[in-house]
């Protein structure tokens, strides 16, 4: 998922009972189905969330310690995001590599457009990448 998608999320788009997160790209909806490790560390989380800032109505599911506190400023920063990556690593660099994992694992594409919120073009693009022997009899 993109950077100003990630910072755009809103607790109401998740349900960790049914392991979804509903992303708003325009006025098209989709719907991220969260894997058991992304639906822990989501649960996780919500969880330290609410023990660190109880009183927050920030409705963004990505805040910090302003924001928690004051709806009105603006969601986590781009800066707070990239403290975490390692250096030399992109979100963009870490999201391409998952996918591609994944296309290696299933070489699913409908799987791959279920997780990741990617179109069928791309999901075969890596499913291709990851198997060129499946692959490389089918027409072009």
């Amino acid at each position: 998922m993109p950077r100003h998608e990630l910072r755009t999320l809103m607790t109401r788009d998740l349900d960790l009972a049914r392991g979804t997160l509903t992303i708003h790209r325009g006025l098209l909806r989709h719907t991220l189905y969260l894997e058991e490790l992304a639906q822990r560390a989501t649960a996780d989380w919500l969880d330290y969330r609410h023990r660190r800032w109880p009183a927050s109505t920030n409705p963004h599911l990505l805040v910090s310690q302003r924001s928690a506190l004051d709806p009105d400023y603006p969601p986590v920063g781009k800066t707070l995001l990239r403290s975490d990556v390692p250096q030399g690593l992109t979100l963009a660099g870490l999201r391409q590599d998952r996918i591609l994992n994944e296309a290696v694992e299933t070489a699913d594409p409908l799987r791959l457009m279920r997780l990741f919120g990617i179109k069928e073009a791309t999901a075969m693009h890596y499913v291709t990448v990851a198997h060129p022997e499946r692959t490389a009899r089918l027409p072009r």
